[in-house]
């Protein structure tokens, strides 16, 4: 159940009927930053109710709010304030919010923005900013903490104690050495434990994860999962340490990327903004181009009834069975295609294994083939006499044959042709096993009952 269908927000909705700013600034103070935005999407459609609200709060939570807030809402929000303001805003926002922001506004909006930030932020921005989208480089933050090689333990403390604020996280802090090159790292339970002359160098930890500014999100985000941490270390080609992406952006990677998956699976093209937001004309284009190249893919699937019209005029009963068998190639070959999707986007399995999978896919295929057609065949004798049972319970194992054999092998092909596997979708495998599935169901008829 959502947030606003609970009584989660009834402090904060009774507060805002009584349009008091103290009282609700008293009643926000109770929610989280990333409840708060909820709040904003999901109940107040009018921009300067939202800004309002948002005014409301602290700086600190300002940033933390509008950071958790979607594209769509922060650009709303955006030109609602004055450029002064947004300025403030925007300085306040953790780095890598800072550059996803920035990059959603216009070539002007961008421009002004950019001249009106401290030298500092705009050097950062500019430089987070030039990654290419979907990489590490565009994924990571700079606020990330950092000691010198050859530091005390009681300097470092001192050094963390005054930046700490600045910092995403300071539960590890990177060691480096005068050229910022990643030497190691040393937790904050190391330095506080450990003796105040002992040097970094002898207590970090070496041998790091990380990853390069141009590796994917995707794989950052496997990383990350793979090893349990906290954060990944971001490297530039000359060893330097430019930044970290941490597990909660990690997570964020994920889902989108699942979720994307899942679009894909169902032959819904991208979408940019979330679907309550989504305009009808964006939903109506991320559907329709599939939907009408698989219109015409059908045609095969009538191509095909109509070859073999002889064989169904002189047995009618195989109508009867049509639907049920080529659904079954399709199910069994949308199985095979979400095993082996999933398997490739995880790392499970890899393109080398298609042919011990292969084999192994055949003999499960064959006893799932099998289990239906005796099912089928108690059906096939009562509805029809045991020849037009026979054609059925043979075509049974070989729909559900060809089909897992074909969803668990397009999702290989596609990936040797550089294309995203998960296109593998469930249309596209049941239009090919429906054309599939009526041809070697109509031959099988024809070679046993002839005309």
């Amino acid at each position: 159940m959502s947030f606003l269908d609970s009584e989660f927000f009834q402090p904060l909705f009774e507060a805002l009927k009584r349009d008091h700013p103290e009282d609700i600034r008293a009643a926000t103070s109770a929610y989280n930053a990333a409840d708060l935005a909820e709040f904003i999407e999901s109940s107040i459609q009018d921009g300067d109710a939202g800004l309002k609200l948002l005014r409301l709060l602290s700086l600190e939570q300002q940033a933390k709010v509008f950071g958790y807030l979607g594209p769509d809402m922060q650009l709303v929000l955006a030109r609602l304030i004055p450029n002064k303001e947004l300025v403030t805003l925007v300085t306040a926002m953790s780095a890598d919010e800072r550059a996803d922001f920035f990059n959603l506004l216009d070539e002007n909006e961008q421009h002004a923005l950019f001249q009106s930030l401290a030298s500092r932020e705009r050097e950062d921005l500019r430089r987070l900013a030039s990654f290419e989208e979907g990489t590490a480089g565009a994924l990571m933050t700079s606020d990330y903490a950092m000691v010198s090689s050859g530091m005390s333990v009681a300097a470092a403390l001192s050094l963390l104690r005054n930046t700490a604020p600045d910092k995403e996280t300071i539960y590890q802090a990177y060691v480096i050495d005068k050229d910022h090159r990643l030497k190691g790292a040393i937790s904050l339970r190391k330095l506080i434990t450990s003796a105040p002359g002992a040097i970094v160098d002898t207590l970090m930890a070496t041998g790091l994860v990380s990853a390069r500014t141009h590796t994917g999100q995707e794989e950052v985000a496997r990383l990350i999962s793979r090893y349990d941490l906290l954060a990944l270390p971001i490297i530039d080609d000359n060893e330097r340490l430019v930044g970290i992406v941490t597990y909660d952006d990690a997570m964020d990677v994920a889902e989108a990327e699942a979720t994307e998956d899942i679009h894909k699976g169902a032959t819904v093209g991208r979408i940019d903004t979330s679907l309550k937001t989504a305009s009808p004309f964006s939903l109506y284009r991320s559907r329709v181009q599939w939907l009408v190249i698989l219109v015409f893919a059908n045609i095969f699937t009538g191509a095909g009834i109509a070859y073999f019209e002889d064989i169904i005029s002189s047995h009618i009963a195989l109508l009867f069975f049509m639907p049920l068998l080529v659904a079954s190639a399709g199910n069994a070959g949308a199985q095979s295609a979400t095993l082996m999707v999933r398997g490739l986007a995880t790392g499970d399995v890899s393109a080398k294994d298609w042919g011990r999978l292969l084999v192994k896919d055949i003999m499960v295929a064959s006893g799932l083939g099998l289990t239906m057609a005796a099912a089928v065949m108690v059906v096939g004798i009562f509805r029809a006499g045991p020849e037009i049972a026979l054609v059925v319970s043979i075509t049974m194992v070989a729909v559900v044959l060809i089909g897992s054999v074909i969803g668990m092998l397009l999702p290989f092909l596609l990936a040797k042709l550089k294309f995203d596997p998960a296109t593998a979708s469930t249309p596209l495998i049941t239009t090919i096993a429906d054309v599939s599935g009526v041809l070697i169901y109509f031959s099988i008829a024809t070679a046993i009952l002839g005309l």
